[in-house]
């Protein structure tokens, strides 16, 4: 019996290419496809999370949202892994920063991931997992950086299941060195070693948690363009 089309993703295999950029939002997956590509076809529509292929240049690149937190994107990034073959997932999303030196519209490369979930559980290991980025997309997309006029940080986040914290584990995670807050990234590292697949998580700064400080919904719109251009070139292999 054929895993595909799974009950997330109604696509055949080859309408998926090996890359795919994952942003939370589905209609911000839209506008990437639309605004950043050509020769656009649309994938999947199932519970609108909506996907679509199309072209970078010469290369083949899928972007499609993965949804709010953990169990999301661990489903998606888990049936595109070991149904559909991909072999290297892109995340693209927002995050709150916590160290005072990063600011509003920065960027940062996710070499690790730590987390307050319990996602890696399910493996049973007699120990703690530490999920980690691929380490050749992180030194390309760390390169390509280079030729972007925005700041841009490469050390650990944390991924959390709890959006609206009450507790002060923010300051104990800034007291960590921890460079940024965000809901996704720890779930897709661990389903890319466990496929043993490729993952990375650039991220752009929308609010300063510490500070008190957020982007308006134009600048989240508009700052954004800098982290979609640094993961298709990444993807790209420029």
């Amino acid at each position: 019996m054929s895993n595909i089309p799974t009950p997330h993703i109604n696509a055949k295999k080859e309408d998926i290419a090996d890359v795919v950029l994952m942003p939370g939002d589905p209609l911000r997956a839209k506008f990437i496809a639309e605004n950043f590509l050509t020769e656009v076809k649309c994938f999947n529509t199932v519970r609108n999370m909506l996907g679509f292929t199309g072209k970078y240049g010469e290369k083949t690149v899928s972007v499609m949202g993965s949804g709010m937190g953990m169990p999301s994107i661990g489903i998606y990034s888990y049936e595109l892994y070991n149904f559909y073959d991909v072999q290297a997932i892109i995340r693209i999303g927002s995050a709150g920063a916590l160290q005072d030196y990063i600011n509003l519209e920065d960027i940062v490369l996710a070499m690790g991931a730590c987390t307050d979930s319990n996602y890696c559980g399910q493996y049973g290991l007699n120990g703690t997992f530490s999920p980690i980025a691929d380490y050749n997309l992180l030194k390309k997309a760390e390169e390509n950086s280079k030729k972007l006029s925005v700041n841009t940080f490469v050390g650990n986040i944390c991924s959390s299941d709890v959006f609206y914290d009450s507790s002060e584990s923010l300051q104990k995670w800034k007291d960590m060195g921890v460079l940024a807050a965000e809901m996704e990234a720890a779930a897709l590292y661990v389903n890319a070693a466990r496929a043993n697949k490729k993952a990375l998580c650039i991220l752009t700064v929308s609010d300063c948690l510490l500070k008190g400080l957020s982007l308006s919904s134009e600048k989240r719109q508009l700052g954004f363009s800098n982290m979609v251009k640094l993961a298709l070139d990444t993807a790209a292999g420029k």
